[in-house]
């Protein structure tokens, strides 16, 4: 019987040192990539992780953070609203 996973042998063994096509690329947090500080004066970096509809905060699945930085964003967030650099509750729509 000829050796496991030689692609000479005509087996429909799967070859073991290649890699899986089908797997995705792990996506890094941007924050964390590009070593960006999150403060709460940096109010127009903090609003980009906020929904202008309901003024809640996107979570982890829709901005791509890593858990420290969703964490730092959402206790940033709560600082500047306590500072009054942002808004606590958003305009109803006429």
């Amino acid at each position: 019987m000829p050796p496991l996973g030689n692609p000479d042998s005509g087996s429909n063994v799967p070859i073991e040192s290649m890699q899986n096509p089908y797997q995705r690329e792990s996506i890094k947090c941007i924050l964390c990539r590009h070593k960006v500080p999150v403060d709460y004066k940096n109010v127009r970096l903090l609003a980009q992780f906020i929904s202008p509809y309901t003024g809640f905060l996107y979570k982890r699945n829709i901005t791509r953070l890593c858990t420290k930085q969703q964490e730092r964003v959402e206790r940033e967030v709560r600082k500047a609203r306590q500072a009054g650099l942002m808004a606590i509750a958003l305009k109803e729509p006429e």
